[in-house]
């Protein structure tokens, strides 16, 4: 019996995995976030198969789920949305499987970031003008930021931003933000992406709050900021240019035999 914790991508039903969604198709328990996690999804669990939505559930009623499963030598999905690895709340359904001797494996998924960046049209790493994302989130009621890893120290950096979970305090990411980047700094904001009421607003630092309000966002959204988006003025990667040289294309070392 395993427990299989599978990200089910950032909403488009069908951006989860090949390896993902078998294992759904498989599994006699299903345990999914139910307002996360696309219903196109968990619908191919097997017609007997336990379907439960955790969003109503706390941890303990989750792992006894689990529990009564490897008891009865079920496999369970255990299907997050985005990726696991990222904000996904497994640490803990981990850390108590292992206590209880209870087989898991990690599914990986898209992360949200990737399907927001998709939506966009963007590369998040731009020669010239960035080649670092940070992935982050402010503090709010389910957990806090170390103090080393606040938005004024992150900020610093000056790298793409890709701040979770924070729609609703885009007044202390201003605050945090504008000393580094700039009010004019550019900032996009992606409401549910890849799902089909996808919302994209394209703003900045200093009007960000007034235009997030008036698309009356309030949840499951993703911020962008850095100079990446919108940028047309920025240098080719050397990948392909006619004189770089690598393992799998030899030209530009041929060249300078001649």
């Amino acid at each position: 019996m395993t427990v299989y914790f599978i990200g089910a991508g950032p909403g488009a039903a069908d951006l989860i995995t090949v390896r993902g969604q078998r294992l759904i198709e498989q599994c006699p328990v299903c345990l999914f976030a139910g307002s996360l996690v696309p219903k196109e999804i968990v619908a191919k669990a097997p017609k007997t198969a336990l379907v439960i939505d955790s969003a109503p559930l706390n941890l303990e009623e989750i792992i006894e789920i689990m529990s009564q499963a490897h008891q009865r030598g079920d496999d369970v999905a255990r299907v997050h949305s985005g990726d696991p690895s990222i904000y996904g709340a497994v640490g803990e359904q981990m850390r108590r499987l292992k206590l209880l001797n209870i087989d898991f494996e990690i599914v990986p998924g898209v992360p949200a970031f990737a399907g927001a960046a998709a939506a966009i049209g963007v590369e998040l790493t731009l020669p010239g003008i960035t080649q670092t994302i940070i992935i982050t989130r402010t503090s709010g009621k389910a957990s806090s930021i170390p103090e080393l890893e606040n938005l004024e120290n992150l900020g610093a950096s000056k790298a793409t931003l890709a701040i979770h979970l924070s729609i609703r305090n885009l007044t202390h990411v201003k605050e945090a933000l504008v000393e580094h980047y700039g009010e004019s700094c550019p900032v996009v904001i992606v409401h549910r992406a890849t799902w089909e009421d996808e919302k994209i607003i394209h703003t900045n630092l200093a009007n960000m709050k007034d235009d997030v309000r008036k698309a009356k966002i309030t949840r499951t959204a993703l911020i962008f900021v850095g100079e990446v988006f919108g940028q047309k003025d920025f240098a080719d990667s050397a990948l392909y240019d006619a004189d770089f040289a690598h393992v799998l294309r030899n030209r530009g070392k041929k060249k300078d035999r001649k």
